[in-house]
């Protein structure tokens, strides 16, 4: 397939760190947010097992803050997640689906929880400002609801915490997976959350000092030589392998919670209110009749521009939505939506290739998403 570039436009905004990544070498863009996002740096086999092996720093200004504030600050925010958080913490990250009023999936964002009357929700690629903004509307709640300059820069890799405690000091070495706080860089204050997307270990720095940030990014890899530092990015095969689901990929609005492995997140006996909550308490007692799950086929390469419809002879058993060689299982692995019957791993299926071929596949990849 003919790959072609980004055309750069007013619609598809830079990064304060785009100017460096390209004379660090990117090779491929994607748009999130209506913002340019690293997509490859050279091989992406070759960034896989360096992620695995040492320590990276991504440019994810893409990731974007919807900022609500205000005396119902929270009350809006319960209203967008199935997940209760009525006795979240200050200073804590929360992992939480939000849905529609048919509970369809909107995005799966983080929630940072600075205090009651001020939280960040650090959006997947979609319009969430809108859809706050809307029920803060219908619903007459006192809130501002803003995009804040807030551009997250990413360190992550088994060698992370040592980069990072070089620059931060022990400090940073006592921050709790999911959690955040302020530390100082010369002079000025950056949120540091011990989280990323990736299973190697890192964290996130939500940067709101510009001039400051481009100082601390250059830090990294100034300090970051000793530990075999590198530009990076969010490594497709290294996400698939670790069920890390990507919205608009993996799920869109036709899909739900418990069909996406959610269900730890999904709090339908609490007595919190939030969009939707009926119509999951429906299904719930309906049960599913598809889910995401993590599959294996015998390819040793796959592009991915579309879904691809899984087979058992004439029978539909479901749909391939991301997919790419592994270099550790020898072989494609991929998420696809299968259908109830074929859960059960004695069921084969297969993948159609060009209408013609077929390979076989198999859920032995050993995880459910999520």
């Amino acid at each position: 397939m003919k790959n072609f570039s980004i055309a750069k436009s007013r619609r598809i905004r830079s990064t304060p760190y785009t100017s460096r990544i390209e004379k660090q070498g990117v090779t491929a863009y994607t748009s999130y947010n209506h913002m340019l996002l690293p997509a490859a740096f050279g091989s992406l086999e070759d960034s896989y097992h360096h992620l695995k092996q040492h320590v990276q720093v991504w440019d994810v200004a893409g990731e974007r803050q919807v900022e609500i504030t205000g005396k119902d600050s929270a009350k809006l925010v319960q209203l967008m997640t199935c997940r209760d958080l009525s006795k979240s913490k200050d200073g804590r990250c929360y992992y939480c689906p939000i849905i529609d009023d048919q509970a369809g999936l909107i995005n799966d964002p983080v929630i940072l929880k600075h205090n009651e009357k001020k939280w960040w929700i650090s959006i997947a690629d979609s319009d969430v400002i809108l859809f706050a903004k809307g029920l803060a509307i219908g619903n007459k709640f006192e809130v501002k609801i803003i995009e804040p300059n807030v551009d997250i820069m990413a360190v992550q890799g088994p060698k992370s915490l040592k980069l990072m405690e070089k620059i931060f000091g022990e400090k940073i070495t006592q921050l709790k997976f999911f959690g955040f706080d302020y530390f100082d860089f010369k002079g000025a204050k950056h949120l540091i959350a011990k989280s990323g997307w990736s299973k190697q270990g890192g964290y996130e720095i939500y940067v709101e000092d510009t001039e400051s940030g481009l100082k601390l990014y250059d830090c990294l890899f100034e300090i970051g030589k000793e530990f075999n530092v590198k530009p990076g990015c969010p490594n497709l095969i290294e996400r698939i392998e670790s069920g890390l689901l990507s919205c608009g990929n993996d799920f869109d609005n036709g899909d739900n919670p418990y069909e996406c492995g959610f269900d730890k997140y999904i709090d339908i006996k609490s007595d919190i209110h939030f969009l939707g909550k009926k119509a999951l308490i429906k299904i719930s007692k309906e049960g599913i009749k598809r889910k995401l799950m993590g599959v294996k086929i015998d390819l040793d390469e796959i592009e991915m521009m579309e879904e691809r419809p899984l087979q058992n002879g004439k029978s539909l058993v479901g749909y391939l939505r991301s997919a790419v060689y592994s270099p550790h299982f020898k072989k494609v692995v991929g998420i696809a939506m299968i259908k109830k019957e074929y859960w059960d791993k004695k069921n084969p299926f297969e993948l159609e290739i060009d209408g013609k071929k077929r390979k076989n596949c198999d859920r032995s990849i050993g995880w459910n998403a999520q």
